[in-house]
């Protein structure tokens, strides 16, 4: 799966520029905050990545489990029409062991359906934390957007807006944390 992408490097570019030549003490909170919201915007979408790698190993390894379930069942049905096969009394006893072997490979498959079945869990908590984090690199990109648009148009209200929508952001990061 792909990062998300931040495309944010001409807008920071440009308010640091308009930042410097108004020297306003307003230009500059504006520039700052929109940096941070940047850095943040970065952190996200890395961690974001990361959680999506982490859910597609793990899902990988499920399906082994699944993969190394099938083969005991398999192994379990060979052993049952071995035993079904053999008459004699010689093959009396040896259907015996074949039962406890048989059986033995059903509990070996419980176990493993229950560690297939975490491994799966994992996978699902990793992708939900990862669409989280892509939700807090999507408040990051617009806040930045309109915190680059307070600042063309002058508008105090907009940049207000942007350091909203940062905290939601921030909000999204920490939830994808926990």
């Amino acid at each position: 799966m792909e990062d998300p992408e931040v495309p944010t490097e001409h807008l920071h570019e440009h308010i640091h520029e308009a930042a410097h030549e108004s020297h306003d003490k307003w230009s500059m909170y504006v520039a700052i905050s929109t940096a941070f919201m940047a850095a943040f915007a970065a952190l996200s979408s890395l961690m974001a990545g990361h959680q999506s790698n982490e859910a597609l190993i793990t899902q990988i390894k499920a399906s082994d489990q699944w993969s190394y379930y099938n083969a005991k069942g398999i192994k379990a049905e060979v052993a049952d029409a071995v035993t079904k096969i053999n008459f004699s009394k010689a093959a009396a006893d040896s259907s015996q062991s074949n039962a406890a072997r048989k059986e033995k490979l059903k509990k070996d498959q419980e176990k493993i359906q229950d560690k297939a079945h975490e491994l799966e869990n994992e996978s699902k908590e990793h992708l939900e934390k990862d669409m989280i984090l892509a939700r807090a690199v999507t408040f990051f990109q617009i806040a930045i957007s309109i915190s680059a648009i307070s600042l063309l148009a002058k508008r105090k209200q907009l940049w207000y807006v942007s350091l909203i929508l940062f905290a939601a952001g921030i909000a999204q990061f920490v939830f994808g944390l926990l």
